[in-house]
């Protein structure tokens, strides 16, 4: 049976279309290197994993363990990233349907849930995610500050919004301003993928 791997997905719109939030430049930077970075990553761990098998070899799985992780979370957070964002002529603004239940629900007001998410984002050390999800076992979102691509997830909670707050995601639009990118990302947020993401738990 042929094996598969890891492709970099297409973008569900153009590269200028999240313009003036997210330019052509970054977008594009950001999706066909850094994207494409942890397909080849995780790809060409696979392979060594799959030749050392066939070969008897001893490899240092500790090692390849911890990388496989980073490179496939990697991939994986960039595909809902990109999905979860659209031109802002048609997304933006505040939710509605089950999700903007919920978080009224769990945050009281969508204007505190704006600032606890804002503030996880731009609270992050280093690189990494602000993500919310869902919590099947105490019916809740949940926010949380994910480290790398790798540390901090919870299992079983699912995703369903992540804003990327590594450098590499703004900047060269807002150099050393995250909170001016975190601002700007509540203008091309796609609630109808979000709300798409918790209707099909």
């Amino acid at each position: 049976m042929e094996k598969k791997f890891y492709e970099l997905p297409s973008l569900p719109y153009s590269y200028d279309a999240l313009e003036p939030y997210i330019s052509e430049e970054q977008l594009t930077i950001h999706h066909q290197k850094h994207h494409q970075a942890y397909v080849d990553g995780a790809n060409n761990l696979l392979r060594r994993l799959d030749e050392a098998r066939e070969s008897n070899a001893s490899i240092d799985y500790k090692a390849t363990a911890k990388e496989l992780s980073f490179h496939v979370g990697g991939f994986l957070l960039h595909r809902f990233f990109w999905e979860n964002m659209g031109p802002a002529d048609e997304n933006g603004g505040e939710p509605t349907g089950k999700i903007k239940d919920h978080i009224e629900k769990d945050f009281g007001t969508f204007e505190r849930f704006k600032e606890e998410f804002s503030q996880t984002a731009i609270g992050t050390e280093g690189s990494g995610w602000a993500m919310l999800t869902y919590c099947p076992l105490t019916d809740r979102l949940l926010i949380v500050q994910v480290e790398k691509h790798n540390v901090n997830l919870i299992p079983q909670c699912k995703v369903l919004l992540v804003l990327d707050v590594w450098e590499h995601a703004y900047y060269l639009d807002y150099k050393n301003l995250r909170p001016d990118y975190v601002e700007a990302f509540w203008n091309i947020i796609n609630w109808d993928e979000v709300n798409n993401r918790i209707e099909n738990l």
